[in-house]
């Protein structure tokens, strides 16, 4: 602002600056702070001598207080031969095209640009230089350039602010308007199937596999599907809460009920040896105690992380220039991949101990199936760490429910397909003989 007043003041003191010389002209500077024009006609005329002299005939002068800014006396002008009424319009024409000479060495400065003196030059000498990232100049000659304040980004010629734009997963966009039609629709593939297991819950394949269990795997799978929404819409306070948390139980009741199940069919093969003491515990309450259990632990993980450092919402400005991101701000990137890596702990185990079970005598060994779900669970999550850290806005958002949606219909399809598979289409399957086959033939 100092320098700013300082260059107006000598304007002003220049603008009152007149100057009379010896011949009578006055020299003044205008608003600009340039000299009027003032300027000397002359003819080369050559003289008695041989020598080539110039003759001034007239004057062009701005400044001129009569009016009279160009002014020839012909009677002294010594024409060439020739069309001597040409030569006069070509020579009007020469002096009114001529460039007025200005009292700086360098050009006004546009509109989005800045004045930097040249070292080692006058302070008339300078160069324009554009306004930075961010910043703006709606004057011409502009010393400075102005910020823009930080809801607002330079148009492209950087001479105004205008809004920046904003940027979430909205339901009004294609891709959140798709996202959360296939949450919603996938919600009520594992409804379906539940529906299914009580409606054939006394046939042999339903009560094989702990029926308990399963319709509560299944309505825990529906809940993975639709905790999806929460991630989608304008970030508001208690969606940024609970959109993780919601996210971390549900998958964590799922996995528990998984590992239960896995353990349970370990213990049920264990206990068919005669004298084993493993027959206490194939009760159900053992996998409603695992299943309680592993998912405490989880519960306990987001009170913590909720209590001590709970995700808000935030305006990012610095992902990308000009576009306001608006999401939701975890607090503290530890808790959550606490939260995360508890969820691949478990899926780990459970993957472990189905993994030593798949060879277990059984014509229908569902550690086999949950063998390949868990395998597919931990490949979706750890190919979505690389993946969100890649992506930016709200395609990190995205990102993380296509792996909300991928590993839920992974559970869906590896635990429950083959089960509705012989369910409706194979009723010979869905007996009693035929599950015990494998059984027997272990004993033999």
């Amino acid at each position: 602002m100092e320098k700013r007043s300082e260059h107006d003041e000598l304007t002003r003191y220049i603008q009152n600056v007149h100057v009379k010389l010896s011949n009578g002209r006055e020299v003044f500077f205008d608003r600009n702070g340039d000299v009027p024009a003032m300027s000397d006609i002359v003819n080369w005329q050559l003289g008695s001598d041989g020598v080539m002299k110039h003759v001034r005939v007239g004057s062009y002068d701005t400044a001129a207080t009569d009016g009279n800014v160009f002014n020839i006396d012909g009677s002294r002008i010594v024409w060439p031969s020739g069309n001597h009424q040409n030569f006069r319009l070509s020579l009007v024409i020469l002096i009114l095209h001529t460039k007025v000479p200005t009292s700086v060495c360098s050009q006004s400065c546009p509109l989005g640009s800045r004045k930097v003196i040249i070292e080692g030059k006058p302070s008339c000498c300078f160069q324009c230089v554009p306004c930075p990232q961010g910043e703006i100049s709606n004057q011409t000659n502009s010393i400075d350039c102005l910020k823009c304040p930080w809801n607002l980004w330079p148009n492209p010629g950087k001479d105004r602010c205008l809004p920046k734009t904003t940027e979430y997963l909205a339901y009004e966009d294609v891709l959140g308007s798709t996202l959360a039609a296939l949450s919603a629709i996938s919600s009520i593939i594992p409804l379906s199937i539940l529906g299914l297991f009580v409606h054939k819950k006394s046939t042999p394949i339903v009560r094989a596999n702990n029926y308990t269990l399963s319709c509560l795997l299944l309505g825990s799978i529906s809940l993975c599907f639709l905790c999806s929404l929460l991630f989608i819409g304008y970030p508001k306070p208690e969606t940024c809460l609970l959109r993780q948390v919601f996210f971390g139980m549900a998958f964590a009741l799922s996995v528990s009920c998984i590992l239960a199940k896995t353990i349970m069919v370990v213990f049920a093969f264990m206990a068919t040896k005669p004298g084993s003491s493993l027959r206490k515990w194939t009760k159900p309450q053992v996998s409603y105690i695992i299943v309680f259990t592993c998912s405490f632990v989880q519960c306990l993980l987001c009170v913590f992380w909720i209590y001590l450092a709970p995700p808000f919402p935030e305006y990012n400005l610095n992902t990308q220039p000009g576009v306001i991101i608006i999401e939701c701000n975890e607090n503290s990137p530890i808790a959550f991949w606490c939260m995360l890596g508890y969820l691949g702990f478990l899926a780990t185990i459970s993957f472990m101990v189905a993994f030593i079970a798949r060879r277990l005598p059984d014509s229908f060994n569902e550690a086999k199936f949950i063998t390949f779900s868990m395998l597919a669970f931990l490949s979706v999550w750890i190919s979505f760490i690389p993946a969100s850290l890649s992506a930016r806005g709200k395609y990190t958002v995205a990102m993380e429910i296509f792996a909300i949606l991928i590993s839920s219909w992974a559970l869906v399809f590896c635990m429950f397909l083959p089960k509705c598979y012989i369910i409706l289409f194979r009723p010979d399957m869905n007996s009693r003989d035929h599950l015990t086959v494998g059984k027997n033939k272990g004993r033999t």
